[in-house]
């Protein structure tokens, strides 16, 4: 098969690590990649939300299937745009990624088909007055959310009501400019949170991949400023058998299930972002893709051909397929330029000091400059993975190759997975 994966990120570079890997690869392309993903096949200078110049690109170089790593091209409708075509789409139809897309409607859906999740109103400018009146029913904190896309930075958690009530104006005031012409609010739900990732193939055939957590603060013990991820661990000491039997009977096959009742074309990744409050799941929100970090350390655990499964989905017929997923942890630590997720300088010369041997260095925000020097280009930028028998061993190799990895303003959480630890130690 000839594939085209679309996205730059960490994610899109171990999705591409992992792809390499499989039989069934004839020619993989990255659109548009970064300064580390050619390893594993080749860059092309494409946007993923140029729909006519992938089609042109589709063409000319026999692709067999696409796999939008990011959720902008799903959202603006790529699979619909090729739908008949006989190209693959490893990815929902614009309408199944209105779960990510718009807040309200997954918060709507989630209703409909009984999913647990936090008590939520939607309101507009129109009915701002109504939306003051609900915050005031709720405890704090508040958390108000941007219906639409928002590069990850559209929910605010807020202390106090007045200072709730002035975001949700400013919000409304088009702070996130159209994606928070509707906010959603809803109440705040303490507890622990994870990530739980399925491939499903639109026919009820469903495959649970690894779980995972991430870290989203800057500052170590989850302080600071809102990032898109500074590490990820896997396996989730909470997410055992009987935890994840109620995330399954209660989330995953009513979603799929509602999918279908719907309508609602869907082959691809969920990925649901769970809480758990007092050992009950509870959906926090819904995306459809895999997450950044967590793929960097999920694909690790991953013993499967992903084409295969990918391939599957796409088809429709998820089946039976195998899913082999190994009993090692694995975890990142993510490398970011200093100011990240404030302003940052970007072309900052990458070393890396001696062999890296015991992880996988997954690219991010790097590409190769006119003279041919790695070199910064985002806030994050090089992720870390490793593997090990234990969380421990997997984090002791990932910090000690990210020690390796230099370049001017270098920032790393060096508490990452230890939540974790101290869980697993009080059990």
């Amino acid at each position: 098969m000839n594939i085209l994966l679309l996205g730059s990120g960490g994610r899109e570079s171990a999705l591409a690590w992992k792809m390499s890997q499989s039989e069934l690869v004839d020619k993989l392309y990255i659109a548009p990649g970064n300064g580390g993903t050619s390893q594993y096949g080749t860059n092309v200078a494409l946007s993923p939300l140029d729909f006519d110049g992938i089609a042109r690109f589709v063409t000319d170089n026999a692709i067999d299937m696409i796999v939008p790593g990011n959720e902008d091209p799903l959202v603006a409708g790529i699979y619909d745009r090729f739908a008949g075509s006989g190209i693959l789409i490893a990815g929902p139809s614009q309408a199944g990624a209105a779960l990510e897309g718009s807040k309200d409607f997954a918060k709507a859906f989630m209703s409909r088909h009984g999913i647990p999740t936090a008590r939520y109103q939607s309101f507009t400018a129109e009915t701002i007055e109504e939306g003051y009146r609900f915050l005031e029913t709720l405890q704090a904190p508040y958390v108000l959310k941007a219906d639409g896309l928002a590069a990850g930075k559209g929910v605010l958690i807020i202390d106090t009501l007045e200072e709730a009530k002035k975001s949700l104006a400013e919000m409304l005031g088009g702070m996130f400019g159209k994606s928070s012409a509707t906010v959603v609010i809803e109440e705040f739900l303490s507890g622990i949170e994870c990530s739980v990732f399925v491939l499903t193939d639109g026919n009820g055939g469903y495959r649970v991949l690894p779980v995972a957590k991430d870290y989203k603060r800057i500052g170590e013990g989850d302080t600071g400023l809102n990032t898109g991820g500074m590490g990820a661990v896997s396996p989730v000491v909470f997410a055992d058998e009987t935890f994840m039997s109620k995330v399954e009977s209660r989330i995953i096959i009513p979603t799929i299930s509602g999918l279908k009742a719907e309508g609602i074309t869907y082959r691809g990744f969920i990925f649901l972002g769970l809480i758990n409050v007092g050992g009950e799941p509870m959906v926090i929100e819904y995306n459809v893709r895999m997450g950044d970090p967590e793929t960097e350390a999920v694909m690790l655990r991953i013993d499967s051909d992903l084409v295969a499964l990918l391939k599957a989905a796409a088809e429709g017929n998820l089946g039976e397929m195998p899913l082999a997923i190994s009993d090692k942890a694995a975890v990142t630590v993510m490398i970011v330029s200093g100011g990240y997720p404030g302003s940052y300088p970007k072309g900052k010369a990458i070393t890396v000091d001696g062999p890296i041997e015991e992880s996988i260095l997954f690219h991010a925000g790097t590409k190769v400059d006119e003279n041919g020097q790695l070199v910064t280009s985002g806030g994050r930028v090089i992720s870390v993975s490793s593997v090990g028998a234990t969380v421990e061993e997997a984090l002791a190799k990932s910090y000690r190759t990210a020690s390796k990895v230099n370049f001017e303003g270098k920032n790393m959480r060096r508490d990452i997975g230890q939540d974790l630890l101290r869980l697993q130690n009080a059990r």
